[in-house]
């Protein structure tokens, strides 16, 4: 297969936008770590349910890795 012939492979999302998907994906994060603190505040020890904490947690560092992630990729460095 030649060079020429094949196509130039293009992101699906704008490169401009990163920026603003990298905000949205920390505000997503936070209101996910804010829930998961207030959910084991104010749980006693018999509400508790592992299942739930696990996925609040689960979701909140998919969406923490995502977003630093981006952050990393337009320049900003912690």
């Amino acid at each position: 297969m030649e060079l020429e012939a094949m196509r130039k492979y293009t992101s699906p999302v704008n490169p401009a936008v990163f920026p603003h998907v990298t905000v949205a994906l920390l505000a997503i994060d936070m209101f996910f770590t804010s829930w998961f603190f207030i959910y084991k505040v104010t749980s006693t020890k018999y509400t508790r349910d592992v299942y739930k904490e696990l996925l609040i947690s689960l979701v909140a560092s998919l969406f923490l890795g995502s977003g630093v992630f981006l952050l990393f990729w337009v320049g900003i460095y912690l």
